[in-house]
């Protein structure tokens, strides 16, 4: 045999060695190339859309929920817990593995069930892919659709006389501003109507009546009858896709719109 074949023999045989030793190691490496995702027991429901599995903090992906003191908050949590609380659940990522906060980016199933996609076609979640659009984005908005058709919870539409009468006439993500229309032939009080992205963001209009146009500009400006401005935030529509919820003073939906 000459000094190669030896040389190979004592590679594989260190090889074989240093798995066997570190077989915690090798698992691992398997899990990754053959298992697309994590299994964990659910401990504690936080809100609609943060859960804590076997001790870490998850945020669920592709959706965004009211936060405390918000229409159907309360609604979201107890739909989470009667879904996933105390049980083992599947999870999958995918563009990001954690957030700012340090979160686990999930998404979550149960018996094959996606439970985020189900909180958005039951009105108790919005759609939210602030990454940009990934594989379960056709899914989710398909969803959110089924959602608007059978009007449940924050898919409920306004019962406001001038809920048909606004529409959405333009949105200028480059410059961050937004045109909305009144198509009827009277005054429509939008006096504390909202305006909100796919995410936090949010305007809320303050003693204004929308004769025929206004244009809502992001950034800091004054403010007349033309023109509006969504101060406090450097940008609210994103260049990879978000959405406009418009709501009127009860919170119920006017119109919405993705792209």
């Amino acid at each position: 045999m000459n000094e190669k074949s030896k040389l190979k023999i004592l590679l594989f045989v260190l090889i074989i060695i240093f798995f066997a030793v570190n077989y915690p190691v090798l698992d691992k490496v398997l899990t990754n190339w053959f298992v697309d995702y994590e299994v964990g027991f659910v401990e504690r429901v936080i809100d609609g859309d943060t859960i804590v599995i076997n001790g870490s903090s998850v945020r669920l992906l592709g959706i965004n929920c009211a936060e405390k003191g918000e229409p159907y908050y309360n609604e979201a949590k107890l739909f989470l817990e009667k879904k996933v609380l105390n049980k083992i659940v599947k999870m999958k990522f995918e563009k990001e593995d954690v957030d700012l906060y340090r979160r686990k980016l999930r998404y979550v199933f149960v018996d094959g069930e996606n439970i985020n996609e189900k909180l958005v076609e039951e009105g108790l979640a919005n759609i939210y892919f602030p990454s940009g659009k990934d594989s379960y984005y056709n899914s989710f908005s398909d969803a959110w659709k089924t959602c608007i058709e059978n009007k449940k919870n924050l898919c409920e539409k306004s019962d406001s006389v001038c809920s048909s009468c606004i529409e959405l006439k333009k949105l200028d993500t480059k410059n961050q501003k937004l045109v909305l229309k009144n198509n009827c032939g009277f005054g429509c009080d939008l006096t504390s109507w909202s305006i909100k992205d796919e995410g936090r963001k949010k305007f809320v209009f303050e003693n204004f009546v929308l004769e025929k146009e206004v244009v809502i500009i992001v950034g800091d400006g004054k403010n007349t009858k033309e023109n509006l401005f969504w101060s406090g935030e450097d940008y609210v529509w994103t260049a990879s896709g978000d959405s406009i919820f418009l709501r009127d003073e009860k919170g119920k939906l006017i119109l919405w719109w993705s792209y």
